[in-house]
């Protein structure tokens, strides 16, 4: 006789981490949220009230090969983050704000301090970005993935007024491109590092040009740009975001532009963080290759009206917020 535990698939255990990440979960419910965790479905329920022509907009996504210097270093904590923030930017740049997260956590066999950490760096990120986590899936699959590894996803869902949505705006010729930094790669462009980084050194090795361990470098939580932004959404002088990832800025700027029209951008107009030179150098990786693989230290880009330009300024100076006027619309 063979049992479904000797086959590698523990329910009790299942049972007691999902127990033991409720805590967590539940930090990030609002009066919206209308189930626990466990149910068959999640509920909530949409304040209505609050738009008059309300959109919902919706992203999925992962972290990528993020997950490899996770697994390598041992440290989870940030990876959480990473995968809320990375969504919560998807859908910001359309001009919403999320309501709920959903994620997706896979693995060989069910580590329950691993799994916590990462649903604690989920939480920390929900609270921050105000979206409910309120569902998700945990499966134990036992021969699908390597020993002491994980998968993880999620879908956000976020709703925007429909008089709102930036997607809708016109961006001109002459509109100004203005770069907001990045933490680090965010969680693009890791199978590239990887490959020329850990064939020159050790994931906790201690790098002196870029002042930090190599694995704390590498994961570096990715940014969230909605305390920056929720309050300019409405601004008509804001004509469009893009979210800086796979693609590198050109390619991912170009989705939110008229086929006619093109960027033109002064490289010059900020320093590559160190990550990003050490990349290119221990690899000998050509700069077009750079630009096309990964954020360079820019993770967000804002359009804006070049009559308005100066409101955009005084506007993030007020937040504190670093930037640079990289280029603009052609």
């Amino acid at each position: 006789m063979t049992t479904y535990k000797e086959a590698g698939v523990d329910i009790e255990a299942a049972d007691k981490a999902v127990e033991n990440i409720k805590g967590f979960v539940k930090k990030t419910f609002n009066s919206n949220v209308l189930t626990n965790l466990g149910s068959f479905g999640a509920c909530y329920k949409f304040p209505k009230n609050d738009y008059e022509s309300p959109i919902l907009v919706s992203s999925a996504d992962g972290v990528g090969t993020k997950l490899k210097i996770a697994f390598l270093s041992k440290n989870h904590k940030t990876i959480g983050q990473c995968l809320i923030n990375h969504c919560v930017n998807d859908i910001l740049v359309m001009g919403a704000k999320p309501l709920f997260f959903l994620d997706y956590y896979a693995t060989g066999k069910l580590e329950n301090d691993v799994f916590e950490e990462v649903v604690s760096g989920l939480s920390k990120a929900c609270v921050e970005n105000s979206c409910a986590l309120i569902g998700g899936e945990t499966a134990e699959m036992p021969g699908f993935y390597g020993e002491d590894e994980y998968d993880l996803c999620g879908t956000i869902i976020g709703v925007v007024d429909e008089k709102n949505l930036l997607s809708k705006r016109k961006v001109e010729n002459e509109d100004i491109l203005i770069g907001l930094p990045s933490t680090g790669l965010h969680t693009n462009g890791y199978s590239l590092a990887r490959k020329v980084l850990l064939e020159k050194y050790d994931i906790n090795e201690y790098i002196p040009s870029i002042d930090s361990k190599l694995s704390e470098s590498l994961l570096a939580v990715h940014k969230s740009y909605l305390p920056v932004m929720e309050e300019i959404l409405t601004e008509d002088w804001l004509v469009g975001l893009s979210h800086i990832t796979g693609g590198g800025l050109i390619g991912n700027t170009k989705r939110i532009i008229d086929k006619n029209q093109t960027l033109d951008i002064d490289w010059n107009k900020w320093e590559w963080p160190s990550i990003f030179k050490l990349i290119q150098d221990s690899g000998n990786v050509p700069t077009d290759d750079m630009q096309n693989s990964f954020n360079l230290g820019i993770g967000m880009v804002m359009i804006v009206k070049k009559s308005h330009i100066e409101d955009a300024k005084k506007y993030l100076q007020s937040k504190n917020q670093e930037y640079h006027i990289i280029g603009k619309v052609v």
